[in-house]
């Protein structure tokens, strides 16, 4: 049996005026554009002996029997107790951003397509090419064990019961574009500092990232902040220029139109 209130009225939080990006991720669960980062309890991992315990204890038992049937149970209670934890953990989470910040802008990702297994590929002799499934189904267990889209959800759920805002903006390239002078830094996923040989920036991988989806929430937002005062450009967006700007260019342009036909 369950309970619900209907026509609620929303409690609005005290405005902070304060803005920052989140970039989530394992090695720490979440890190803000200020730096501040969230560990990543791993509740799955941690219960993970336990759980295969149980379900050995299943996988032995006589099916239709009363041993059996107290295993399942036991079994189901276990992943429950990982399933509250989890819970749990994003509700707390997702409170303290939404008190601590007005405007919260994430990545739009994808994290059923994150957890994909590779597609197989036939080496021509009737076998397949070594594709790396096995290192990739750890990382699966773990994508799918932080709960990116169940916390996401949470979060704007808050927010909009808070009178706050969460804005998802494009994941491509945050973490390879440098958040102070724009350059593109190729890395792999191993590497985890942000190395810029442009500006000389040296910054952890993820907060990197959680700088470059703030100056792209507020672009998107025509907000100049940051990136204006700068003078630099939020990772792949154009530059907004002024009216004032396109009529020097288009000025500038007609000058060198006349002088090359003079």
């Amino acid at each position: 049996m369950s309970f619900s209130c209907a026509e609620v009225p929303v409690q609005p939080l005290p405005a902070t005026e304060q803005e920052t990006g989140i970039d989530v991720g394992l090695k720490v669960f979440l890190i803000t554009a200020d730096g501040d980062a969230v560990d990543n309890p791993r509740h799955y991992r941690q219960a993970e002996r336990y759980l295969v315990k149980c379900q050995r204890r299943v996988s032995k038992r006589k099916k239709g029997s009363h041993r059996r049937r107290k295993a399942v149970a036991l079994l189901a209670k276990a992943h429950q107790q990982v399933r509250r934890q989890r819970a749990d953990f994003h509700h707390k989470a997702a409170l303290a951003l939404v008190r601590a910040y007005d405007t919260l802008y994430v990545e739009a990702i994808q994290p059923a397509n994150l957890s994909r297994r590779p597609a197989p590929k036939p080496d021509g002799t009737g076998g397949y090419e070594h594709d790396g499934a096995s290192r990739k189904a750890g990382l699966n267990k773990s994508i799918q064990d932080a709960g990116w889209r169940q916390f996401l959800s949470t979060l704007a759920f808050k927010a909009a019961s808070a009178g706050k805002r969460v804005e998802a903006v494009s994941p491509a390239y945050t973490s390879q574009d440098c958040s102070r002078c724009g350059e593109r830094i190729q890395k792999s996923l191993s590497v985890r500092t942000h190395v810029c040989t442009n500006c000389g920036l040296i910054l952890d991988r993820d907060e990197n990232a959680a700088r470059n989806i703030l100056w792209r929430g507020q672009r998107l937002r025509g907000l100049a902040g940051m990136p204006a005062g700068m003078n630099r450009e939020p990772a792949g967006l154009q530059p907004l220029r002024s009216v004032s700007d396109l009529s020097r260019e288009r000025e500038a342009r007609h000058e060198r139109h006349t002088s090359i036909h003079c």
